[in-house]
């Protein structure tokens, strides 16, 4: 734990048991004398996907920078991970496909955890309950939120026992911090008690994932590769996540766009992958053993709620992860996003005392990048609305010649998954070695396809 000069209260809750609400307790426990986290679900001891988390059951990426942070806030967290069994790999050497072409591996030095979505957080949820001012109160609804009389100043939340006519009981705070995802009904909230609510950015892209798991009858047909990704693009919309697993299983999640969606019956969805830009995750399946009937998730569009925006918001009131934006989910940036945020309020909690809307402008600039790098590239959909600045034509042109000579040139590969996964800043797409590597490298790939 980091040492803190002063505590900033007695107690501090937490709305939501999701991975952002777990990371915030994890730095709250910190500041406050006691952390409470409400969680309508029953999670304690369980591996499988909560009912709240509808992508759950579905292949999750924590990205380079996410896996850094959970081993700064959880000591040794990787290496038990490794002693249990989840698979782990260097991120640009996964075989990852961009427009049909596969891009040649490149060592990032980056530590790939390949677990699924419940158990990674069953692990965070295990650490975070270690400490002792960390209590979670599973099995409750959130009725809503207690303030004073002006409604300056959030003072406690209501809650009652999940499923029952229970009469609710008031929980007094010192910070509140939503974490319901995106079902936040902050907005709604802040209406009632006489606030703005925030403007939303959406990206409409009505993405579906279908998702199986196998084992595999012959390992050899992975070839030694921890995951493989044909990543759908404008040419080629439908793509595909294979990923190892806990317990020897592969679990693969097929992507459709703007409404396109593979089937969940085994003949069909195996079909589907016969139609995916290459023959890959198809030739390592007809083979394989379904352990599962499947299940299907629909995400209709990206929302970022801009609360960064606000002139007057609630004291002792914040709004972490999915709540503040959620993002689609091929890119991978949910939970590491989350995890950046946690390094944030840290951050705060170590002033005087938390500003709210200093605090939810600094988790803006921590959303920013990652935005703008799924917006742009879900606006290469020509039917996906959205402005398309200059700007936005040359950034999408130089990254379709950078992902062209990421085929030849490994060193692109690795920069590139340095910085999609959060650990270098964009800068170090546009350094003038990359520059050159990127025009050398493009014009070789045509060359050999001409």
């Amino acid at each position: 734990m980091n040492a803190m000069t002063r505590t900033q209260g007695a107690r501090a809750v937490v709305l939501g048991g999701s991975m952002s609400g777990l990371l915030a307790a994890r730095v709250l426990a910190d500041a406050y004398d006691e952390v409470l986290i409400i969680e309508r679900d029953t999670v304690s001891g369980s591996t499988t996907a909560r009912k709240g988390v509808g992508q759950g059951r579905h292949v999750h990426g924590l990205l380079a920078r996410g896996q850094q942070i959970l081993e700064e806030l959880f000591p040794g967290f990787t290496q038990g991970a490794i002693d249990a069994g989840i698979p782990t790999g260097d991120l640009g050497e996964l075989r990852w496909f961009f427009n049909g072409r596969r891009l040649s591996p490149g060592t990032t030095g980056l530590i790939c955890v390949s677990a699924t979505r419940p158990v990674l957080e069953g692990r965070v949820r295990e650490r975070v309950s270690e400490l002792a001012n960390v209590t979670l109160v599973e099995g409750h609804d959130i009725i809503g939120l207690i303030t004073d009389a002006g409604h300056d100043t959030v003072t406690g939340v209501r809650i009652q026992a999940h499923g029952t006519d229970g009469e609710a009981r008031a929980i007094d705070a010192d910070l509140v911090v939503d974490a319901t995802g995106r079902g936040s009904r902050t907005p709604v909230w802040l209406e009632e008690f006489g606030y703005e609510r925030p403007s939303e950015e959406r990206i409409k892209v009505d993405l579906t994932y279908t998702t199986r798991k196998f084992r595999l009858r012959d390992d050899s047909v992975l070839r030694g590769d921890l995951s493989i990704n044909p990543v759908s693009s404008p040419s080629h919309r439908r793509g595909a996540f294979l990923s190892r697993i806990e317990d020897g299983l592969v679990a693969v999640s097929l992507t459709g766009v703007l409404g396109d969606s593979a089937p969940a019956d085994l003949d069909g969805y195996l079909e589907w992958t016969r139609s995916l830009p290459v023959s890959d995750i198809h030739d390592v399946l007809k083979d394989a053993e379904p352990v599962d009937d499947g299940a299907v998730f629909r995400y209709p569009a990206s929302v970022r709620r801009r609360y960064d925006r606000l002139e007057r918001f609630p004291a002792r009131y914040l709004v972490v992860g999915d709540a503040a934006c959620s993002f689609n989910p091929v890119y991978g940036q949910g939970m590491t996003v989350a995890a950046l945020e946690a390094l944030v309020l840290r951050d705060h909690l170590a002033k005087e005392s938390v500003d709210p809307l200093a605090f939810l402008g600094d988790i803006s600039n921590v959303i920013e990048f990652p935005w703008q790098f799924s917006a742009g590239a879900d606006l290469g959909y020509p039917e996906v609305e959205g402005e398309r600045t200059p700007e936005w034509e040359q950034g999408g042109a130089y990254m379709a010649r950078l992902h062209a000579a990421a085929v030849v040139d490994g060193e692109i590969t690795a920069t590139f998954m340095r910085v999609a996964g959060l650990v270098e800043s964009p800068a170090a797409l546009m350094s003038p070695d990359m520059l050159e590597r990127v025009e050398r490298g493009s014009r070789q790939t045509e060359a050999l396809a001409a």
